[in-house]
């Protein structure tokens, strides 16, 4: 894990289109910083991912008359079309991409290297191929979720207002990169890596990196000055939405009764945010077992999307994804060495399964009045720092890096 922050912190890239590097500020931070009552200086790390998908990539390829057809499980049909007419010189209009039902992308697939080699040896054979990976190959030859390390200076008055901030991503992303709050000097930065590992699209992209970072940091603010952190989110924030949110999970997760009894092995904690148009709340309320991992006794998640279509999908979207997200806030993490993945088996890399499941409780609050934003993958990203801040509401010490179990 050190190790990783160092090479990352010292192999910058330049990076290309919306993986860029990003550099905003406002007002004066250094002098914000200096000013402030009380100063915090944090890293956050968490690891690459596996994307886990149920379907492995498979691709089906098949020539008539010089045209072909290809059926596969992508997310970018249009791109796959575009690569495969380039790769094999010829018209776009001679190739058709046919995406039937799969099993999962998660961010997994947008490329679809199977879909050319399929075609490729379905015009050498002279009949259609079938190319998939199995499971084995999937975990060695597909990209991961890129890793992060995540620098926050961060200062807070003692009445509660946070008055600097500074939120510096290596390598995962700048999506949800700018700060919710209310604080008038900060600075946001991403800058690309070098990375070890070939990296891609994951559900909610860099969002839930930086999310458990800055939730983490401001509960950490919260505990430097002695106030309620649900308290400090509150006196920082001036977006309507995302405060409804925030005050709607409290009160279904009974933040105001459970909070006090904390510190004796059990801890409610709570993080919120907003990506792609969403505004989203988890609260999550455990035990610790003497054991590495906690038992989780329930997880709230309020959220709001603008106009809800289908209340019944949205929230299936929402269990799915806090599902898939106690993965990577708990035990999911890439083993690797020299570029070699050495838990490259379902066997050895831990997803999440049925009794791992707590209880989920949604809670959607409809804007009719606002256009409708996605519910895929927003309400993945305050599961874990709300989990790392219940940890520590229970009396455990504060855990920077995720996997939190790792």
């Amino acid at each position: 894990e050190d190790e990783l922050e160092a090479y990352l912190r010292s192999h910058p890239s330049e990076g290309a289109g919306w993986e860029g590097p990003v550099r905003e500020e406002r007002g004066d931070v250094e002098q914000a910083l200096a000013a402030s009552e009380v100063r915090l200086a944090r890293t956050y790390t968490t690891a690459y991912l596996a994307h886990v998908s149920l379907e492995t990539r498979v691709a089906i390829a098949e020539w008539q008359e010089g045209r072909l057809t290809v059926w596969t499980g992508t997310q970018q049909p249009f791109q796959v079309r575009a690569e495969l007419a380039a790769e094999l010189g010829l018209d776009e209009r001679d190739v058709r991409v046919i995406v039937p039902d799969f099993g999962g992308g998660f961010g997994s697939k947008h490329t679809e290297p199977e879909a050319l080699a399929a075609a490729r040896l379905a015009r050498a054979a002279g009949r259609p191929v079938r190319v998939a990976l199995d499971r084995e190959e999937e975990f060695r030859f597909s990209y991961v979720r890129p890793a992060a390390v995540i620098d926050i200076r961060a200062g807070v008055s003692g009445d509660g207002r946070i008055t600097a901030w500074e939120h510096a991503n290596i390598n995962s992303g700048a999506a949800a990169l700018r700060c919710p709050y209310d604080v008038i000097d900060q600075r946001v930065i991403f800058q690309p890596a070098d990375s070890p590992l070939p990296q891609g699209p994951y559900r909610a992209l860099a969002a839930t990196a930086n999310h458990f970072a800055r939730e983490s940091a401001v509960d950490e603010l919260a505990e430097a000055i002695g106030i309620d952190p649900l308290e400090l989110r509150l006196r920082n924030l001036s977006d309507e939405r995302l405060i409804a949110v925030l005050r709607s999970a409290a009160e279904r997760a009974r933040w105001r009764d459970l909070r006090p009894q904390g510190g004796h092995g059990t801890g409610i904690g709570i993080a919120c945010g907003i990506e792609k148009g969403g505004r989203v709340a988890t609260s999550v309320h455990l035990r610790l077992t003497g054991e590495p991992e906690p038992e989780i006794l329930g997880i709230v998640t309020a959220y709001e999307c603008g106009a809800i279509v289908n209340p019944d999908n949205v929230a299936r979207q929402i269990e799915g994804a806090t599902v898939m997200g106690l993965g990577g806030a708990l035990f999911e993490a890439v083993h690797f060495d020299s570029g070699r993945i050495l838990n490259a088996s379902l066997h050895d890399y831990r997803v999440p399964r049925f009794a791992d499941v707590p209880p989920i409780e949604v809670v959607l609050l409809d804007r009719p009045e606002i256009h409708s934003a996605g519910a895929g993958e927003t309400p993945i990203i305050a599961l874990a720092p709300a989990l790392a801040n219940a940890i520590v509401a229970a009396g455990a010490p504060r855990k920077r890096s995720l996997p939190l179990l790792g």
